[in-house]
């Protein structure tokens, strides 16, 4: 698979807003962009991507089809809105956002639809968002030989989400991060406070350093640029066998859980 391991995530960013992250982004280097059709910005990323002569080929770029376009025909239509929207030919990845377990559509029909897309060019690649182990094993069934390029998940600090990082590893399922920093909540956590001042970095750096060294993607945002810079520098940072003994021990499990609307998620393990 090709998912880049660091990309600018774009949830909650808008309008202007979000033509500027996204214009800083590239500007300083960032080449993996994801957004989703619930985000309601990919009309501004894609103008920023149109205007800021950054090759289409040097940009990952991810969306998600939300769970009011699960039916087949819907799914392939709205998909193809979003590439309208994003002023492209193709995604590189398209995912499920979330699995919505009561939902009418089940996930033969919107799975199978999202492999679809994939003949037909509109997405190179396709994954999941949001789902548990059950959801994975189910997904692989549906999809047979049509590799899932990655499962989009919520995972820091304080929610490490063990029992799917292992089950995923045992699968070869690569995980994407989303929410690695809590939702800023890591910067004034005294134990990556304290990593940060050995390595003279910051508690967002060690966040994504831990994700990192985990074999994750990220996709961090912010709406500064020199948190998007300082994000990117991440990457440098090697973390000890100790720092990381000392963020395992951050892990609360599911009282954590920023992230589950009642309506669409599954039975987290």
């Amino acid at each position: 698979m090709t998912v880049p391991k660091f990309g600018l995530g774009t949830f909650r960013l808008k309008d202007d807003v979000v033509r500027r992250v996204v214009a800083d982004a590239l500007e300083l280097g960032y080449r993996a962009i994801d957004t989703a059709q619930g985000y309601e910005n990919e009309g501004e990323i894609g103008e920023v991507l149109a205007a800021s002569g950054v090759p289409r080929a040097d940009v990952y770029l991810t969306t998600k089809i939300k769970p009011a376009n699960y039916r087949r025909d819907a799914l392939l239509d709205s998909l193809r809105v979003s590439l309208e929207k994003l002023r492209v030919a193709q995604v590189d990845l398209t995912l499920i956002h979330w699995p919505v377990p009561n939902g009418e559509v089940r996930p033969e029909e919107y799975l199978s639809a999202l492999a679809e897309a994939r003949e037909q060019g509109l997405t190179r690649e396709i994954g999941v968002s949001n789902f548990n182990m059950a959801g994975l094993r189910r997904a692989r069934e549906i999809l047979g030989g049509v590799p899932l390029a990655t499962n989009q998940v919520e995972i820091h600090p304080y929610l490490q989400n063990r029992k799917l990082v292992e089950f995923a590893r045992g699968e070869g399922l690569h995980l994407t991060s989303y929410m690695t920093l809590a939702v800023g909540k890591v910067m004034d956590d005294p134990v990556l406070r304290d990593i940060a001042g050995a390595h003279g970095a910051n508690p967002a750096q060690v966040a994504l350093a831990w994700a990192l060294a985990q074999g994750f993607s990220v996709i961090p945002s912010s709406t500064r640029r020199e948190n998007l810079a300082g994000n990117l520098r991440a990457q440098e940072l090697t973390l000890t066998a100790d720092d990381l003994d000392r963020i395992a021990a951050l892990d609360v499990g599911e009282a954590a859980r920023i992230a589950s609307p009642e309506s669409a998620r599954p039975v987290w393990d």
